[in-house]
């Protein structure tokens, strides 16, 4: 994979469609002019997570990405202050695989943002379509509408990159499925709106630092997020969470995955209601780091909203 570096900008990856290099370049160019107000994320100009970046924080300067680990390393080099990261939809389910790339990563969960999610189906023409084009995500949130027209999907590394894509193959046969707002940047005909299965969908983003957030520090609700590791033996998992229950701690999400080739032990990915320095939230910590290894608090930050 080749690379260029524009005047004041850092390093862009040539795996961007014609449509969408110019306009990465331009944001990159701008954002790495201001590292403090810079936002790094996944995807292409017009990507959800650029729509995410600007509502979240309307003075930032959003800095596109081809891949998570590429927003990841701007904000580690210091070209962005900040990334923001889709890590679970309503409906799909698990976005990024933040699991293993923030634990090593060393960055702070400091904020969490839920937009709702509506996607437009856009090409160079009204149709008919053989195929649709979109990130794997967008795609699953759209299954029911896609197949009850027979449209086939096609997987993208991103749903505006996809819009760009089709921008720039002209093939009046394959639609893209992508925010209105990248109908707007590669100049796609809008053919139908809101077409995806759920009315409620919506995705959580997370929002990284270089810098933690001080838990006494913070004001009204929130959550803490951590990963810890368990041996697989009976009962490990009950005794390592049994503290959460008894403290009464509210464990709001809870996932597993594997951690190399051995498959001798389960990591788990956690967010819980509460922060250090709270007796409750301190017990149920300590009793965890008995049963457990490897505990690490990804970040304490304010409720982006209320759980229930």
């Amino acid at each position: 994979m080749s690379e260029t570096t524009s005047q004041n900008a850092s390093p862009v990856t040539h795996s961007y469609s014609a449509p969408a290099l110019a306009l990465v370049e331009e944001m990159t160019a701008a954002a790495s002019a201001d590292p403090a107000r810079a936002m790094a994320y996944q995807g292409a100009p017009g990507a959800n997570s650029h729509l995410a970046a600007t509502l979240y924080d309307g003075e930032c300067l959003p800095m596109p990405h081809f891949s998570f680990a590429d927003a990841i390393d701007a904000v580690l080099a210091g070209r962005a202050a900040r990334a923001i990261i889709p890590i679970e939809n309503s409906h799909n389910g698990r976005v990024a695989d933040i699991h293993f790339l923030l634990p090593e990563s060393g960055l702070a969960i400091i904020g969490e943002f839920f937009m709702p999610i509506h996607h437009t189906l856009m090409a160079t023409g009204p149709g008919p379509f053989r195929a649709a084009m979109s990130h794997p995500q967008a795609l699953g949130q759209c299954r029911g509408w896609l197949r009850s027209r027979n449209i086939v999907p096609l997987d993208h590394a991103d749903t505006a990159g996809a819009a760009a894509s089709v921008a720039d193959a002209r093939d009046p046969g394959v639609a893209a499925i992508a925010p209105k707002l990248a109908a707007q940047l590669y100049g796609l005909t809008i053919v139908a709106e809101n077409i995806e299965d759920g009315a409620d969908n919506m995705t959580r983003f997370v929002i990284l630092s270089k810098d933690a957030l001080d838990p006494a520090a913070l004001d009204g609700p929130a959550m803490t997020t951590f990963k810890f590791e368990v041996r697989n033996i009976p009962a490990a998992l009950y005794k390592a969470l049994g503290g959460f229950a008894t403290n009464g701690v509210n464990m709001t999400k809870l996932e597993s995955y594997q951690n190399g080739s051995g498959f001798s032990a389960s990591a788990f990915y956690c967010d819980i209601i509460g922060r250090p320095g709270e007796p409750n939230v301190d017990r149920a910590l300590a009793e965890l780091e008995y049963f457990a290894k490897d505990l690490r608090i990804l970040g304490t930050y304010p409720q982006g909203r209320p759980r229930r």
